[in-house]
């Protein structure tokens, strides 16, 4: 029998801590530890509890289910809350995106993703942006190009991935149409020069760069990428797992570019800290997807996930968050731009709805990842829980549960202003 330790010991040193906070509830925005301390809980789980820590809804659908049917796998029956999620994200997405798989995770989704990309297309190859995330399996580490750690010492990775720029402009310090327009003539070299348009399956993208900085992708841009797909026959993969869900404050942020993909990759929030994710693609692109080429386990299966994910959509409408998501977005952004005035080491505010991002620069205008650590522990320091993001590491991420209302945010950004004096 093991001698008495520390129980945390037991756990697996890859996994990096924000805090060392025993969570023991969460409530709406807030998590709550062993002794009862209420922290503030800007991290959604990495973008996963848009409806909050155990709302009221999601607890009761998760409790009524786990009565009637934990798991139905998909092989030997169809459960009738797959359906049902099926036809209520059908019910969400524009024509002709009216085909589901579900899986468990965003790195399967992905996987998932480009396996059918390749089937439909008969090509080998994908074209990623600088800047990615897709997730932590071999495939999607190679897709993924935001920090070397997430890659390290895994290599070689899956070939076949071959990565362009996205604008991000203040990265360049330029403004965004000289950023647009450098990305769209490095994607136009990329096809000459590594990935031919015949051999390419996809490209992916993410609408708001997520570990990449938090930094949305321009209309335009998006729109070129819709037009240099239809001209080659490319699929456009968008991938909304951490923008998914209201984050933005449309369901989807593809939404507000008029962009419609090919497929869609979806997780986190839809299960509101369910394990679940999906892609959607169209009928057509669907029925090249040869049977038994592709499945899972549990995916489809875990009937209290599809059963929760239902909840979370019927949340978001009836509570009419997405309304709520735009006011905080314009309370936070405006907020925070007024302590950008007065301390000029945050370069940058922007975001879409409530994934925002502060991004911390030194005097002269190179990456401060020191500024940001400072800033962030002070934080967490006085219970407010926020994550770094960024390929330097030097961006403040604010990802709230999209319930948090005008004084959480308030309060947010007063603490943040404590921080900032302090970090000077």
């Amino acid at each position: 029998m093991n001698t008495l330790m520390d129980t945390k010991e037991l756990l697996s040193p890859v996994w990096t801590h924000l805090t060392q906070i025993n969570a023991v509830r969460g409530k709406g925005i807030y998590i709550y530890d062993e002794a009862g301390e209420e922290y503030m809980d800007f991290t959604s789980g990495i973008g996963v509890t848009n409806t909050g820590h155990c709302h009221p809804k999601v607890v009761q659908a998760i409790q009524d289910q786990s009565q009637e049917l934990i798991f139905g796998q998909m092989n030997c029956v169809i459960p009738s809350k797959t359906v049902e999620l099926a036809e209520k994200l059908n019910e969400l997405l524009p024509n002709p995106l009216n085909r589901f798989f579900f899986s468990n995770s965003g790195s399967e989704a992905t996987e998932a993703c480009v396996k059918l990309a390749k089937q439909y297309t008969g090509r080998q190859n994908v074209i990623v942006m600088q800047g990615s995330f897709h997730g932590r399996t071999h495939l999607t580490m190679a897709m993924t190009t935001s920090k070397t750690v997430y890659r390290y010492k895994y290599q070689p990775l899956p070939s076949g991935i071959f990565v362009t720029p996205f604008p991000n402009h203040f990265q360049y310090g330029w403004t965004e149409d000289q950023a647009i327009d450098f990305a769209i003539k490095q994607l136009d070299l990329v096809f000459r020069g590594q990935s031919a348009p015949d051999e390419t399956a996809a490209i992916i993208i993410e609408p708001v760069l997520g570990e990449g900085g938090y930094v949305p992708a321009p209309k335009r841009y998006l729109q070129h990428l819709r037009k240099v797909c239809d001209e080659h026959g490319i699929l456009l993969i968008i991938d909304e797992v951490q923008s998914g869900f209201g984050r933005t404050g449309t369901f989807f942020c593809f939404e507000q570019s008029d962009v419609v993909p090919d497929i869609l990759v979806m997780a986190k929030g839809l299960g509101s800290g369910m394990p679940i994710s999906g892609i959607a693609s169209t009928e057509k692109i669907m029925k090249k997807w040869v049977p038994g080429t592709h499945g899972g386990t549990y995916g489809g299966g875990s009937v209290i996930s599809m059963a929760a994910a239902l909840a979370t959509i019927d949340t978001i409408k009836e509570e009419n968050i997405l309304e709520n998501v735009r006011q905080r977005s314009h309370q936070l952004i405006e907020g925070l731009k007024k302590l950008q005035q007065q301390y000029p080491m945050i370069g940058d505010v922007r975001g879409r709805g409530l994934m925002v991002a502060t991004e911390f620069i030194n005097e002269d205008g190179t990456p401060s990842p020191e500024l940001a650590k400072k800033v962030l522990t002070e934080c967490v320091n006085n219970k407010l829980l926020m994550l770094a993001c960024g390929s330097y590491a030097n961006v403040i991420r604010w990802i709230p549960p999209l319930v948090v209302n005008e004084a959480q945010i308030e309060q947010a950004l007063r603490i943040f202003e404590n921080a900032l004096a302090e970090a000077i």
